[in-house]
């Protein structure tokens, strides 16, 4: 296998980077440090989210609320706000570069500092240390927060030269898995041949992460751009099946040290799509669940769980109006449709646009019945969608250049959503069309080795200083 040296890269990067204290700790030393770190990052996962998903979870059968794994894994909390030029509200790369560097950042930043300069980061200092490294997410894996972790590049959305940096900048992790076709495999450059030339690997289908070559680097790319939602994939828990096939690579008598991102949370909230989110978040909670019972067996490993801020202004319930003389109450959450549905809205919709359904063949879809009333909304959303797509195709090609063409689908789902919403009582407090991220303060779970080192309250920053120490770093 071509091995890439990036201990020079690293060394230049660490000189450069600035107002990184990392908190010394004299309690710690090489036989108490961890052997094997996990940090996870559930993007836009805020702690409505958390909330949500605990009812969500729960068994209508039984009196009691059942505990989720957040609930007994939950040890503090962490602020999220940028670097003072960005304001007080975090996009998820300066969020990312924190978690990832102890260095506030503005946003769109990739491991660079507020003068664009690079910044190591804990991923980049763990490979230094002989551990190997490895990458799961269920977006792309040249996305904001994996590659706050692989990269430096003063904008985000740079995502071919995120991409080359992978191989251009020395290769970094012994794993990755996430999508990304769509940036690996251009007409310009095949990056997937050149990690192969490395000596990587390379799978794209998930039944391919159970036969996997021992000890050897594996790029796996799923999708072309982030994975189908959790709902609409072939594996409605692929974030744990990645997990235990990586965890499977990454052993070794050096440890390792790896990034998880449950990605959709955070697009299930700026799409204010409280079944897409439920679903990402029960991809999440299994992965957490598998890790406990890694840990349990593997008890010099430590698990991190935070989010990078959160998205949406979800809010669980909202005020009824009359009461249910059997409910006593005026104020309720209802998540017993979103426990059924087996499509994303966003799947609906699409085959909505496409197909003439009956009320019947709705309900069966959907998993849950919908009234006349909102059949009929479906209807007319579906032929707003028809009518702006004719007005569009009227246009001349020249006419059409400046414009978007209009997606049938884009008005029901837009429905669908609301309809689901009111079902549920499911409130979200942005009052852009799309969920905005907020400033509020995130959860911070932890387990396995040194995990009480993450207790109460603390900065983003300060997540990454601890890793930073738990690695030995000075």
């Amino acid at each position: 296998m071509k091995t890439f040296i990036i201990s020079a890269l690293v060394s230049a990067i660490a000189l450069s980077v600035t107002n990184l204290v990392v908190a010394s700790d004299e309690s710690l030393n090489e036989e108490t440090l961890p052997k094997n770190i996990i940090m996870i990052v559930g993007d836009g996962m805020g702690p409505a989210y958390t909330t949500a998903y605990r009812y969500f979870n729960d068994n209508p059968n039984t009196a009691k609320i059942e505990e989720t794994v957040f609930d007994r894994t939950l040890v503090g909390s962490s602020s999220t706000y940028p670097a003072p030029i960005s304001g007080y509200i975090t996009d998820s790369a300066a969020a990312a570069t924190a978690l990832a560097t102890g260095v506030k950042t503005y946003n769109d930043a990739i491991a660079v500092d507020v003068d664009k300069k690079p910044v190591l980061t804990v991923l980049e200092w763990a490979k230094t240390q002989g551990k190997k490294t490895g990458v799961v997410v269920t977006s792309q894996i040249n996305h904001a927060t994996p590659a706050s972790y692989l990269a430096h590049n003063d904008f985000r959305r740079n995502y071919n030269a995120i991409a080359d940096s992978y191989i251009d900048d020395g290769i970094k992790a012994d794993v990755l898995f996430g999508g990304g076709w769509s940036y690996f495999i251009r007409k310009d450059r095949n990056l997937v041949d050149e990690f192969k030339a490395a000596g990587f690997h390379y799978i794209d289908k998930y039944s391919d992460l159970t036969n996997l070559p021992a000890n050897k680097a594996v790029l796996g790319l799923f999708d072309k751009k982030g994975l189908p939602w959790a709902l609409d994939d072939s594996n409605k828990h692929r974030l744990s099946l990645m997990t235990k096939a990586a965890i499977k690579q990454l052993e070794n008598k050096q440890g390792y040290f790896m990034l998880i991102e449950a990605s959709q949370v955070d697009w299930a909230g700026h799409g204010r799509d409280i079944a897409a989110a439920m679903a990402e978040m029960d991809d999440l909670a299994k992965t957490l669940e598998y890790l406990e019972e890694y840990v349990a067996k593997n008890p010099e490993t430590l698990v991190v769980l935070t989010a990078d801020h959160s998205t949406g202004g979800l809010s669980i319930g909202r005020k009824t109006g009359a009461s249910n003389k059997d409910i006593r109450s005026n104020y309720l959450w209802q998540p017993q449709s979103l426990r059924t549905m087996s499509l994303s809205p966003k799947a609906f919709a699409i085959k909505f646009s496409k197909t003439e359904l009956t009320n019947q063949q709705v309900n069966e879809l959907l998993k849950f019945d919908i009234s006349n009333d909102e059949m009929n909304e479906l209807i007319k959303s579906k032929e707003m969608g028809i009518d702006s797509l004719d007005k569009y195709n009227s246009l001349s090609l020249s006419q059409q250049e400046n414009k978007w063409r209009p997606d049938v689908s884009n008005p029901i789902l837009h429905t669908i959503k609301i309809i689901i919403d009111k079902k549920t009582n499911t409130g979200w407090g942005s009052i852009s069309d799309s969920g905005t991220h907020t400033a509020i303060d995130v959860p911070v779970f932890a387990f396995g080795a040194n995990s009480e080192k993450f207790n109460g309250f603390q900065d983003n920053t300060d997540i990454a200083k601890k890793i930073f120490t738990l690695l030995g770093k000075k």
